[in-house]
């Protein structure tokens, strides 16, 4: 089962607000340890907590239209999300919280060098300056080896 990427960015921002550049990379990972932990290879990746794809732009992954929706916030912080929140099943939470535990207190530009260092966006810009505008898909493939690799 898969769920809104709205639903999931308003449940981390339930936890503070943040910039939205924190944001995309705390929906990076929240995706991805949730793609590793909750399928069991790289051939059949099925489960996902939502559907969208991230792209590989320069300040690292991102969703276009989570960047469309607070692109206005700029640098400054989105604000703390107080509405009601969804529910979520107990895998999903157990992944959200523990990427929370794991990522939440670093900022949006620690964790941007973090995915920087890390094979799904440097596979996706391959072939690209460090300052090139590139769209290219971060694979879900390249996502699952890189932190499959981290769990055993």
């Amino acid at each position: 089962m898969s769920y809104s990427v709205e639903s999931v960015a308003y449940w981390y921002l339930s936890k503070e607000e943040m910039s939205p550049k924190k944001l995309q990379k705390i929906l990076y990972y929240a995706y991805s340890w949730f793609l590793t932990l909750q399928n069991e290879s790289s051939d059949e990746l099925e489960n996902k907590l939502f559907e969208e794809n991230f792209e590989a732009w320069v300040h690292g992954p991102v969703i276009n239209s989570v960047y469309d929706q607070y692109r206005h916030y700029g640098y400054k912080e989105i604000d703390k999300f107080e509405g009601d929140l969804p529910k979520f099943d107990s895998e999903a939470l157990d992944v959200m919280e523990q990427v929370w535990e794991v990522y939440g207190g670093y900022s949006g530009n620690e964790l941007e060098n973090i995915t920087h260092q890390e094979s799904p966006w440097l596979n996706a810009r391959k072939g690209y300056q460090p300052l090139d505008r590139c769209r290219n898909e971060i694979e879900d493939k390249d996502i699952f080896e890189c932190y499959i690799q981290r769990v055993n």
